[in-house]
């Protein structure tokens, strides 16, 4: 009688728990950097998760597998760049040159890096999305009309309740106006850039969704509080973040992540505006300072 044939064992690969705790020690960096503002606390979880992460993976990677060394250490340089200046948010020229320095080298280098150093084009950026370019369906019209409802409706009461329109400059004139326009804009730009494109886009290649999604968040809402969004802010920014991420796997498009994010951000350079010049805007919100 002829032996059953047997498969073949499938390759060892680390529970997931396992290599879990890598990615949530360089995701911890983050609020470490951005919240705590405890730079070495950063260094050092940093550090703690990359060796980890080597540790775990050592002599299973193959050449079809993606590295979360490599992944994890591409985070870990973004968030390197981002700390290496202070987020306060000033309108100054040389400040408005360091946040571009800045923030453009957290999603320039690892980009760079991840094509032409680990040569496995991690990172991209999806404009048009995986539907080529075609008109946008009804629910995405749907939201961006919600978008701007909801911030309507809740960033005024946020930003003037709590007083947390004062992290951001007094803005009285129209070159400041236009300048704050131009801040917030871009850094709501770039957040898709470098939390969706970047660190979440690299979390998928080793985790479930939610699981990536969860830690993306951890980053995104610890620069934010940096930036100015504080008191209660994270219940705002925490499901805005995590809906990003869930809407950008769902269109595959950075474009129209980017229209959600820029329409949210109207809003609030409208309610700064506003806070700062009692009487101005005081016909379109329902909230005065």
């Amino acid at each position: 009688m002829k032996p059953l044939p047997t498969k073949p064992l499938p390759e060892p690969r680390p529970f997931v728990a396992v290599s879990t705790v890598p990615a949530l020690l360089v995701c911890l960096a983050a609020p470490a950097f951005f919240v705590l503002l405890t730079p070495w606390l950063g260094w050092l979880l940093l550090a703690a998760g990359l060796v980890s992460a080597w540790l775990v993976e050592r002599g299973r990677v193959t050449a079809s597998a993606p590295s979360l060394t490599r992944d994890l250490s591409l985070i870990a340089v973004g968030m390197l760049i981002v700390s290496a200046i202070s987020l306060e948010a000033k309108l100054d020229d040389l400040s408005m040159l360091r946040f571009t320095l800045a923030l453009g080298g957290a999603v320039v280098v690892p980009y760079a890096v991840s094509r032409w150093v680990y040569r496995d084009r991690a990172i991209a950026f999806p404009w048009r999305g995986t539907r080529g370019g075609k008109r946008w369906r009804g629910w995405q019209w749907g939201w961006l009309a919600a978008v701007l409802g909801l911030g309507w409706l809740i960033l005024p009461f946020y930003f003037i309740s709590s007083g947390v329109y004062r992290n951001w400059p007094q803005v009285d004139s129209p070159e400041l106006i236009a300048r704050l326009f131009v801040g917030v804009g871009a850094v709501g730009i770039w957040d898709e850039l470098f939390f969706i494109c970047t660190v979440f886009a690299l979390l998928r290649r080793h985790f479930a969704d939610v699981a990536a999604n969860v830690l993306q968040v951890v980053v995104f809402v610890s620069f934010l509080w940096e930036l100015g969004y504080r008191a209660w802010g994270p219940v705002l920014t925490i499901p805005f973040a995590l809906l990003q991420a869930v809407i950008f796997l769902k269109t595959r498009s950075l474009g129209y992540v980017v229209t959600v994010h820029l329409l949210f951000d109207a809003v609030v350079f409208a309610v700064l505006v506003h806070a700062h010049n009692p009487g101005l805007l005081d016909g379109v919100f329902l909230v005065s300072p």
